[in-house]
């Protein structure tokens, strides 16, 4: 008796392990093969050796899906499911050549996102990293009129580079705190949407001058890489606070660094980095710049959710369905013989 779509186990490859919530759900319908090494992201060699005759994969960041991998893998794979909101490690337009779906997992990690980069903006405004060093460096103190002296938050201009889902999140979060939001994005969203958030376009030149606080939300792209260098950090104001959640490439850490160093921005909080797992080396040397390891989705919940949408992506997509968060429909038509 053939496998029906129902009762078929298909081997898969997922590249490292994620939350037990979505292991739970492709060990139930495939065959899974886990990549159970050290904790860092599995050899490119081995990579490419465990994806050979797999349907279907779960790829975090770190692994590069280009004409290789996909080569390597053979005609019978199907879905690349990617454990991010961000894709820019899948080469989507050579797997939809190929007929492979890809899909990523956006909009779960929408709020906590946005939670974290106001923690960042906290933390840089109010020198809340270094009043800890400080602490525990166990030096003898006494409060003072002057003592470590940041920004205030509220009543302030926040400037959004990216005004996608989650810099809209970010947005709102600035009623709290009496600000008023400008923007920045090359597509601009429907009138309701900047109404409900209370945000106001700017070119991005006229955001830089105005803002005292820059969130950035934008997609690594040729177009994006290096947005914020030299000549972006001289125009802001020398009061402003820089954070970034959104990809390390955006910023020229080096200039970033300078700028830092020569008081051009007060201040800047990081938790991506432009050749991560690595931080430029002035960054660490300087009090003045927040630097945390991608915890933008780190909490239980939402990691836990990442994994379940992983987990359905592939699945769906194995079993002959349409994947929830496709990123290349073409594929999906092309898999339905359209």
């Amino acid at each position: 008796m053939s496998p029906t779509p129902e009762t078929e186990r298909w081997p898969v490859l997922v590249t490292r392990r994620i939350p037990r919530a979505g292991l739970d759900l492709v060990a139930q319908r495939c065959d899974m093969d886990l990549w159970e090494g050290p904790p860092e992201a599995i050899p490119r060699d081995d990579l490419l050796k465990r994806i050979g005759g797999k349907a279907g994969a779960i790829t975090l960041l770190t692994e590069k899906v280009d004409a290789e991998f996909l080569d390597a893998a053979g005609p019978q794979l199907r879905i690349v499911a990617n454990y991010a909101v961000g894709f820019d490690n899948i080469d989507v337009d050579e797997c939809t050549r190929r007929g492979v779906m890809a899909t990523n997992t956006p909009e779960v990690l929408t709020d906590t996102t946005a939670d974290l980069a106001w923690s960042l903006l906290m933390t840089a405004a109010r020198r809340i990293g270094e009043g800890d060093r400080f602490l525990r460096a166990k030096e003898g103190w006494i409060w003072g009129p002057e003592m470590m002296l940041g920004q205030d938050v509220h009543h302030k201009v926040l400037g959004v580079v990216g005004f996608g889902r989650i810099g809209q999140a970010v947005a709102r979060r600035a009623s709290g705190f009496g600000m008023r939001v400008i923007y920045f994005d090359v597509f601009r969203p429907p009138p309701d949407v900047e109404r409900e958030t209370g945000a106001q376009f700017r070119e991005f030149d006229e955001l830089l001058a105005e803002a005292d606080f820059i969130s950035i939300h934008v997609a690594l792209t040729p177009e994006t890489r290096h947005l914020f260098g030299a000549g972006q950090f001289r125009r802001m104001k020398p009061t402003a606070v820089l954070v970034n959640t959104s990809r390390g490439p955006v910023i020229d850490e080096a200039a970033l660094a300078q700028a830092l160093r020569a008081g051009e921005i007060f201040g800047a909080g990081l938790d991506v980095f432009e050749n991560e797992p690595e931080v430029h080396p002035d960054l660490l040397e300087l009090e003045n710049a927040t630097v945390i390891p991608h915890l933008g989705s780190a909490t239980v919940e939402t990691r836990d959710a990442m994994a379940v949408l992983a987990a359905e992506n592939l699945i769906a997509a194995l079993e002959g369905r349409r994947p929830p968060t496709l990123l290349n429909p073409e594929a999906w038509e092309r898999t339905r013989g359209g």
